[in-house]
């Protein structure tokens, strides 16, 4: 059963080409903006993820719009538009040694979490299935791959 997050798919899926460059032109707004017209697109909460590449050691950061789970926690989706490969910031997160915990800003504020990745079992099953009565599309992406498409959930383990 949808809830106030429902959000209604009123695009066209961009290409992974497209992605990037929307994704770069949405953070460097994320970083001096602090307005709804930046945090809020297409219906959906942003938040910026800053992951260390896991090969390069090197900062990279992503918009992704979040939802959140029964228990208010955010929920980011590693579906790369259903891309049959995980998405680098996923991989990225995933890799504990490189981080160990990951910065996340937020339209009022900032974070740092210790991911909890939901990647298969009844947890994934029973969130995915609640995310997706609100966002119909990541089904869509989940038919387009052969991977199980991963969700995070990134908790508030302390202050920025």
């Amino acid at each position: 059963m949808p809830t106030e997050q429902h959000a209604e798919m009123l695009w066209e899926t961009p290409s992974h080409e497209e992605i990037i460059g929307i994704t770069k032109s949405h953070v460097e707004a994320m970083e001096t903006m602090n307005i709804d017209e930046v945090w809020v697109q297409a219906g959906m909460h942003h938040v910026m993820l800053r992951t260390i590449g896991r090969k390069s050691g090197n900062e990279h950061k992503i918009a992704l719009p979040y939802w959140r789970d029964p228990e208010g926690v955010r929920i980011v989706v590693a579906s790369y538009a259903g891309h049959e490969k995980h998405p680098a910031w996923f991989l990225n997160l995933r890799d504990r040694d490189a981080n160990p915990e990951v910065y996340v800003k937020v339209q009022d504020g900032e974070f740092w979490s210790v991911p909890d990745i939901l990647d298969e079992g009844p947890e994934h099953d029973r969130i995915w299935e609640l995310l997706c009565d609100d966002r119909a599309w990541y089904r869509d992406y989940q038919k387009k791959c052969n991977r199980t498409i991963p969700l995070v959930r990134l908790p508030e383990t302390r202050p920025a």
